[in-house]
């Protein structure tokens, strides 16, 4: 029975379709491809899907870099896809393959030659003070910060007990997985990435006394606003802007049931990629 392949493309570093016209080779007679409705017009020999994208696959394979592969995380997460990152960006930690090792990488995953890497996953609820909640799925993040820059005041708690008060541009709470992100260049530290544990990261605090701290995944984490009047932040996950909140209004973050599924085929190491790309 041949696999049900998602590809997904990246329409910037693979303008022209060269790479996703290699991957569809390797795998065309292989494998049944699913491709976005948005690709239909690239003429490819597959099946294309708007909202049941993800549906039935076995596995996804996205060209692009880690940015791609966040576009990705929520639905692959709650659905337990394995997801194969070819790596066309710069960085690429969750994007092992290059591009020259496509055919190889494709033959073992075909093969059910591959391992899985299971990477922590943090459910981001956000709570307003009429009791009104929304709920999203993160892999990398998640932050806290006005869009024009200027500084805000909050407070973070760690299983009901606070942490810390923060007066900076914004707090970034993320996982292993996205210690080498927006955490990272805000002077966070890099954690293993099959770790379970949250790191805060204040973004140019105003405070000598602002250092990145390092929290139980165990632990439901809380951040609030303290300014009265109309004082507002942005919430964003996993780089999408997602809601406004409001002073008094509660982000709630906890360690989700969910994990991400890497495939894994052995040729590098985290620390390897860590100590040759940063």
């Amino acid at each position: 029975m041949l696999k049900r392949i998602a590809v997904i493309p990246n329409h910037t570093k693979d303008k022209d379709y060269r790479y996703t016209k290699e991957l569809i080779k390797v795998l065309s007679g292989r494998a049944q491809i699913v491709m976005p409705k948005s690709d239909e017009a690239s003429g490819f020999s597959a099946v294309f899907c708007d909202a049941d994208l993800y549906d039935g696959v076995d596995a996804v394979i996205i060209l692009g870099g880690d940015g791609t592969i966040l576009q990705a995380a929520e639905p692959c997460g709650r659905g337990g896809i394995p997801v194969m990152g070819i790596n066309l960006g710069k960085v690429g930690f969750m994007t092992e393959v290059e591009v020259d090792d496509m055919q190889t990488a494709c033959d073992r995953l075909l093969s059910d030659d591959f391992e899985i890497e299971n990477r922590m996953m943090m459910e981001v609820e956000v709570e307003n003070g009429e009791g009104y909640s929304n709920k999203f799925l993160a892999l990398n993040d998640c932050v806290i910060a006005k869009q024009n820059a200027e500084m805000i005041a909050l407070g973070l708690y760690a299983g009901g007990e606070k942490v810390s008060e923060y007066v900076a541009d914004g707090l970034i709470i993320s996982t292993p997985t996205g210690s080498t992100g927006y955490s990272l260049s805000a002077g966070g530290p890099v954690a293993d990435p099959q770790m379970e544990l949250f790191i805060a990261t204040p973004i140019c605090a105003h405070m000598l006394s602002a250092r990145p701290m390092l929290l139980s995944a165990d632990k439901v984490i809380n951040t609030e606003l303290f300014t009265d009047g109309d004082n507002t932040a942005t919430v964003t996950v996993d780089g999408e802007d997602k809601c406004t909140i409001k002073s008094g209004d509660k982000v709630t973050i906890r360690c989700s049931q969910y994990t991400f599924k890497i495939v894994k085929l052995g040729r590098q190491s985290f620390y390897y990629t860590m100590m040759s790309k940063l």
